[in-house]
């Protein structure tokens, strides 16, 4: 668990760079894509050695895993659902998850969080197979030890998900991240679904995107985030 404000940015940062903005940075926590054939950025830095190092220094570690994205979603991506496929494909990559945190070092116990990008939430049957993708990921995540998180856009993906919570369904994500640029780091005024869904400290906001920001004399392009969530088990 950890409640403050993280990062995101494409790739991990040097070990200089995440020392430099330790305790100089208003940051405690970053996201970092651990996996996934839509993951968009090459991961030199990101090692079991360099999670070792950057937990060891006080870091809290949120991974993301990029897996296939929605059929009716605009561009081409290397991975994209189907109805046929959604739950094998799910299972398939919640094992893969499960697989890339633990060589990480991120222990049973630690949080995944499924990235699924933005898509025309008035297609039903795109948000359906999203759906069933996403409870299947969220199964194999469990039957390793691994819990379920979800990265997704407050109108679409997030609120596909919101919407199930609401309905009781099963095999659902334990936390909700929401991208939602309003410029509002909390997680509670600026919470877009019922008040009482993702109660708990299981709530993440990305409120802010593209920024460039300089702390110890080491700038990043970085994404904002108000967290009140789980995060990975390190050490």
């Amino acid at each position: 668990m950890f409640t403050g404000l993280a990062f995101d940015t494409c790739t991990a940062p040097p070990l200089t760079t995440m020392n430099a903005w330790s305790g100089t940075s208003p940051y405690g926590a970053i996201a970092v894509y651990i996996g996934g054939k839509n993951r968009g950025c090459a991961q030199p830095q990101l090692t079991a050695s360099w999670v070792r190092s950057v937990a060891g220094s006080g870091w809290k570690l949120i991974p993301l895993y990029v897996g296939a994205q929605p059929p009716c979603q605009t561009g081409s991506s290397p991975e994209k659902i189907t109805a046929d496929t959604a739950v094998s494909l799910g299972a398939a990559d919640g094992a893969d998850a499960a697989a890339k945190a633990s060589a990480l070092g991120m222990r049973a116990g630690s949080t995944v969080y499924l990235d699924v990008e933005a898509y025309n939430a008035a297609d039903t049957a795109c948000g359906d197979a999203v759906l069933a993708y996403t409870q299947s990921f969220d199964r194999a995540l469990k039957a390793r030890a691994y819990r379920p998180g979800f990265y997704g856009f407050a109108s679409s993906s997030a609120a596909g998900i919101a919407k199930a919570a609401s309905q009781g369904k099963p095999d659902l994500p334990e936390a909700l991240w929401y991208a939602k640029y309003d410029g509002a780091a909390d997680t509670t005024g600026s919470f877009p679904y019922a008040a009482g869904l993702f109660t708990g400290h299981r709530r993440g906001h990305q409120y802010q995107v593209n920024q460039r920001e300089t702390y110890g004399g080491a700038t990043l392009t970085v994404d904002r985030n108000a967290w009140d969530a789980p995060v990975a088990v390190t050490g």
